[in-house]
């Protein structure tokens, strides 16, 4: 499982949210995606913790929390859909 966390600051680093986290339990990983235009975070992460408890006692901890200025909107991740392939949407008529 993976945790959302999204409203984050523009200035946000992957140590800030490890740091966050980490009071939760320990953080496996975090990816902080950005913008592939600008190279800037796009305001949103994914978090991987150390068991599932340890998620849901920090999405029940964080989701509404105030960070860095913002109200974090913390959730499980939902599964990427999976987008369809050119191939798929050619029409042989």
């Amino acid at each position: 499982m993976s945790i959302y966390v999204g409203n984050l600051s523009y200035s946000v680093t992957a140590e800030d949210i490890t740091e966050a986290f980490a009071e939760y339990g320990t953080v496996k990983n975090v990816s902080l995606p950005l913008d592939r235009e600008t190279q800037r975070v796009r305001g949103f992460a994914f978090v991987e913790m150390g068991s599932e408890a340890e998620e849901e006692t920090a999405i029940a901890e964080l989701d509404g929390a105030e960070w860095l200025g913002r109200e974090l909107k913390v959730s499980k991740a939902r599964p990427r859909p999976q987008k369809s392939r050119s191939s798929d949407r050619r029409s042989y008529n």
